[in-house]
């Protein structure tokens, strides 16, 4: 999905009507009594050959306080706050009203990108609506009816270059992974640099402290804090520079056990975090001292590593504990226990309130960054693979004896290798993992993702059917005697 579309407006101008349109099924429920939406529902949407997010929201009215059309519009604004694009809707029938007039005005201050759009303008009914919405001074109106399905195209015309842009800014965003690697490029990681700094996203449950990590790395209270758990909605860039590394910080919405996840913004904000990690380099998983190693903190340093990125695990709060020494103790067992994928990872105590133990987590994120970009030449790869096939050889099963004949790195970002060999298909999982636990402990790559990949070569034997060839040989050799 290039990007997020939020369909906002007035109770009943048929945001629900389009949102089943782009989605191209009845998933809102649609009807002439206003206000049926009041939650967010979120949605893959196609309009021609673009593809994107687009949300639903409940209709936008003037009210602030905490009664339910209050809390609806807290609702819809930080859908605002979280989409690329808003498309306002208004009712070309009814025309422009003193609710869409502030609603327009909060557009204008909340969203970089707000398409208008007047529906339900089929017809002559609706000409006057449409030419008062000019009014409400947010660029020429699109004439819409999403019930019969016109103004489609149009609507494709405005978002197809914004698409365009979203994506650029996309892949500039998007960090190296997966990089090619030869012998000409022995250990050049890319240098980190203002204009492409280490991305680094803080990840966890709710209320362990990822909001105030960051204030404190930034010196100031960039960020919204407080005791209540899940104040961060949306993933949060901030740019700075840490003791004289250039970074990119993502502070992300707290993320729950999925069966927790009922509101539907907390349901985007947690799709927002997952999305964070994929633009990371370094993920940090911010543990809460006091309940660490919970299923969900397992779930997200699991997705870090499958998603190939290298994780630090930080614990938090480490300035309420007691007893430090003994707790640390536990927590390291507990995490080779639990994380065996991410053995050797940093695990690092701080204390986001009173700023101790940010140096050393500074230093694990660099250092678990250059492990990241981990290089090492294949004569160096193939004298370890002799020695490691010498202290213990494959297995033979069905009495097949498996020969691995030559290893070399592929790739960086993470670090990813392969071995030729015969049948690689009936190579045991512990093996791999024999190799994989030996080359993170002799080429020094704790806790980053490694990638093995076993491929066949065919029998090379060079003394396979010498005999045939040599008999072969000496019958040409003799009849050419008798002539």
């Amino acid at each position: 999905m290039s990007f997020t579309l939020a369909i906002v407006g007035r109770p009943n101008v048929g945001k629900s009507t389009l949102f089943n349109r782009l989605v191209g099924k009845r998933l809102a429920l649609v009807d002439d009594q206003p206000g049926v939406t009041r939650d967010l529902r979120e949605g893959a949407a196609k309009l021609g050959d673009l593809r994107f997010t687009v949300i639903d929201t409940a209709g936008l009215e003037d009210a602030t306080d905490e009664s339910l059309p209050g809390r609806m519009r807290k609702l819809t604004e930080r859908a605002v706050d979280m989409a690329d694009v808003c498309l306002f809707m208004i009712d070309a029938r009814v025309g422009v009203t003193p609710t869409d007039e502030v609603l327009a005005d909060i557009l204008r201050k909340r969203s970089d990108y707000v398409l208008l759009a007047a529906n339900k303008a089929e017809g002559n009914a609706a000409e006057a609506g449409v030419l008062e919405a000019y009014a409400l001074g947010l660029g020429e109106p699109l004439r819409l009816s999403a019930e019969h399905g016109e103004g489609m195209p149009e609507l494709y015309a405005m978002l197809q270059p914004l698409a365009d842009e979203f994506e650029k800014r996309a892949e500039a965003d998007a960090p190296e992974t997966e990089v090619d690697v030869g012998e000409e490029d022995p250990d050049a990681p890319r240098a980190i640099t203002a204009a492409k700094p280490l991305q680094i996203a803080v990840v966890g449950r709710p209320n362990a402290g990822k909001s105030t990590l960051i204030n404190k790395i930034l010196g100031e209270d960039r960020l919204l804090t407080g005791p209540e758990a899940g104040i961060t909605r949306d993933a949060i860039s901030v740019q700075t520079e840490w003791d004289g590394v250039h970074m990119r910080i993502f502070d992300t919405a707290g993320m729950r056990k999925k069966a927790k996840v009922q509101e539907k913004l907390e349901k985007l904000s947690v799709s927002d975090g997952l999305r964070a990690v994929k633009f990371a380099e370094v993920v940090v998983v911010l543990l809460d001292a006091a309940i660490p190693f919970e299923s969900q903190d397992l779930r997200i340093a699991d997705l870090a590593e499958r998603e190939g990125r290298a994780v630090v695990i930080a614990v938090n709060k480490w300035d309420t504990e007691d007893d430090k020494q003994d707790k640390l103790k536990m927590l390291k067992e507990e995490f080779e226990r639990l994380l065996p994928q991410l053995r050797g990872a940093p695990l690092v105590t701080v204390s986001a309130k009173t700023g101790r133990g940010l140096d050393r987590l500074q230093a694990a994120i660099v250092k678990a960054h250059t492990v990241w970009n981990r290089r090492v030449t294949t004569a160096q790869l193939n004298r370890w693979l002799a020695a490691m096939l010498e202290q213990h050889p494959p297995p033979a099963p069905q009495g097949k004896r498996i020969k691995l004949r030559y290893m070399t790195q592929v790739k960086t970002r993470p670090p990813g290798f392969v071995v030729m060999c015969s049948h690689p298909d009936k190579m045991p999982d512990s093996y791999k993992r024999y190799l994989v636990n030996g080359l993170r402990e002799d080429f020094d790559m704790p806790g980053t993702p490694i990638r093995l990949t076993l491929r066949g070569q065919g029998d090379k034997n060079p003394y396979k059917g010498r005999r045939e060839r040599n008999a072969g040989a000496l019958k040409k050799h003799l009849g050419k005697g008798r002539g």
